[in-house]
């Protein structure tokens, strides 16, 4: 085997933990969240959930709303629906490490993930994630599905101090 493509095929399996094929079943979550500290939060625990955030993702490429706002500290649940006819999926980030994925997504179109601030959402379903923003800042979440990104289907969220 070409020793660069297997390099770049043991980063993009390094980058994404736990990576499976896409398609169009559900992938439900098993066993415990794993809570790890990002720039952008971390997971949250049900009990602590302030409020619900309802994201609709659509074969337009667009999430509505596209821009959302919190506060720190606060601990949302998002329920995301999938109007589409396609899979979406909803990773919340930084700009560079989305679009970092969102590459090595468009080389390895049928790599998966399974972390807490991902959620795939197959055509005509609903699925959501608990998240706690205890940084403020500027992140962005986006379906990094190939060619979905590209295409736009991206936001942002501002975490406020008040």
């Amino acid at each position: 085997m070409n020793p660069i493509k297997t390099t770049a095929w043991l980063v993009a399996m390094a980058f994404c933990a736990g990576a499976w094929a896409h398609g169009g079943e559900a992938h439900p979550q098993g066993g415990p969240v794993r809570k790890e500290q990002k720039d952008w939060g971390i997971a949250g625990d049900a009990r602590s959930v302030k409020r619900t955030i309802h994201v609709g993702m659509s074969d337009a490429m667009r999430f509505t709303p596209e821009a959302i706002a919190v506060r720190r500290g606060e601990t949302v649940k998002f329920v995301f629906r999938n109007d589409g006819q396609q899979l979406h999926e909803f990773v919340l980030g930084t700009r560079k490490e989305l679009e970092a994925h969102a590459a090595l997504m468009l080389k390895f179109p049928d790599m998966e993930h399974d972390e807490p601030y991902m959620a795939h959402v197959p055509a005509g379903k609903t699925a959501e994630i608990i998240w706690t923003f205890n940084r403020p800042g500027r992140f962005d979440f986006a379906c990094l599905i190939a060619g979905h990104y590209q295409a736009g289907m991206a936001g942002r969220i501002t975490v406020s101090t008040r």
